[in-house]
């Protein structure tokens, strides 16, 4: 009978084995520094099915590697060093570390992490109680924080940026007052509460609520493992205006008249008491030139900005006003232009008025002219050397020591006239 009911508590329905939690380790009280002597208490709580809390349960304890010997829920150790527990069937719990000082000032912290927006309290303690005057709080080596007598050093809503070093100084009356004595350096880390939200199109498979038409965006981030329940608002953006404020839903969408713009879209997550906000980068949806087809099988390339960077602000792009183009056709006599029949008025600049039929003529003209008034010339020479060789003869030598004149298309013949001698 026992055997059955061990065999329906272990194995749920589903057929497969029950698979158990790693356990809680607690620290009591919860900081990780004490001084020399003083005696701390560690807690182990995990989660038993029923069979197992049927019968003595055998807890675990590891100091490093060492196995101790104790196998109660809860032990008081002084010992510094690494701690863990484990209980039967589960895995082995997150390790704590106890740091033992024999200084006369020590800076305790929380052995839990602290996370983004969590209160982050720190404690500088004297000598087993001690009253501390005149005490400083550093981080970094910057002093932070002035206090005339002992007092904890608080954060109200931690940031990454308040990660780093610590340290305290002050002074104690032992029994008049001592030099200004210094806490060793202690490492504080701000966990991530959730990583910075990405805005991507969803597909049209995945969008299961988008109207016809319309674009879905997602703001998508992650939790830290340890605050996986920690619930999560979102808001969405177009440029500087806010579309959608805070709500629980991760999605936004697009009207369709704005899918055709070229807009800019960035979301914003944040916990419900705003302690802490996250923006994604910006998201460029496509443009005109790429338009979205909601029945498309896959979702369209978006292209994020960094973080830091300033908003683009897109406009569309001008309206192409060029001026009509001009098609030469070659002609065997004259070189013709064509141009567009005058119709509508366009916004460019206006084209040059055709030549009329007689500036063509005398364009194609005006070479054939150039060559007959090049040989009238010619011919006008020629004739006047004629001329005044058969007026006066005697001036022929004297002409002779002239260039001669090319002549190109007449050739006239200088010969001297014979004389015949008349026989008396």
């Amino acid at each position: 009978m026992w055997a059955l009911t061990a065999l329906l508590l272990l194995v749920p329905s589903g057929g497969q084995a029950a698979t158990l939690e790693k356990p809680i380790l607690s620290l009591h009280p919860p900081w990780t520094t004490i001084f020399k002597g003083e005696r701390v208490t560690l807690k182990c709580d995990g989660y038993h099915p029923l069979l197992l809390e049927l019968r003595p349960i055998s807890t675990l304890w590891y100091l490093g590697h060492l196995l101790l010997p104790s196998h109660k829920k809860s032990i008081e150790v002084q010992t510094p060093g690494v701690y863990r527990c484990q209980t039967r069937g589960a895995p082995v719990s997150d390790p704590i570390h106890l740091s033992v000082s024999n200084d006369w000032l020590i800076l305790q912290v929380p052995y839990t992490p602290v996370f983004e927006g969590e209160p982050l309290v720190l404690r500088c303690r004297g000598w087993y109680d001690k009253v501390i005057h005149k005490l400083h709080y550093y981080h970094d080596g910057q002093a932070v924080r002035y206090f005339h007598s002992s007092a904890n050093y608080t954060v109200l809503q931690a940031r990454a940026s308040d990660s780093g070093r610590y340290q305290c100084s002050g002074t104690m009356r032992i029994p008049v007052e001592s030099a200004p004595m210094f806490s060793a350096k202690v490492a504080v880390t701000v966990q991530e509460l959730f990583r910075a939200p990405v805005l991507r199109v969803m597909g049209p498979r995945e969008a299961r609520g988008a109207t016809l038409g319309g674009v879905v965006l997602r703001c998508d981030t992650r939790l830290h493992p340890q605050k996986r329940d920690t619930p999560l608002q979102f808001a969405f953006y177009k440029y500087s205006r806010a579309v959608r404020r805070f709500d629980w839903g991760a999605e936004y969408t697009v009207p369709e008249p704005e899918v055709e713009e070229l807009e800019s879209y960035w979301c914003e997550a944040a916990t419900a008491t705003r302690s802490v906000r996250k923006r994604s980068p910006w998201l460029q949806l496509p443009g005109p030139g790429s338009p979205l087809d909601p029945a498309s099988t896959t979702a369209p390339r978006a292209a994020a900005l960094a973080p830091g960077n300033k908003p683009l602000f897109f406009r569309k792009p001008p309206v192409s006003r060029s001026v009509p183009s001009v098609t030469s056709v070659p002609s065997t006599t004259s070189t013709r232009l064509q141009f567009p029949a005058s119709g509508a008025p366009t916004a460019g600049p206006p084209a040059c008025a055709p030549p009329t039929p007689l500036e063509q003529s005398a364009g194609a003209l005006k070479p054939d002219v150039d060559l007959l008034l090049r040989e009238m010339q010619l011919l006008k020479g020629i004739l006047s050397r004629v001329v005044l060789e058969l007026k006066e003869p005697q001036a022929l030598p004297e002409l002779r020591g002239t260039p001669e004149i090319p002549t190109s298309h007449f050739a006239v013949s200088l010969g001297t006239p014979e004389t015949t001698p008349v026989e008396s």
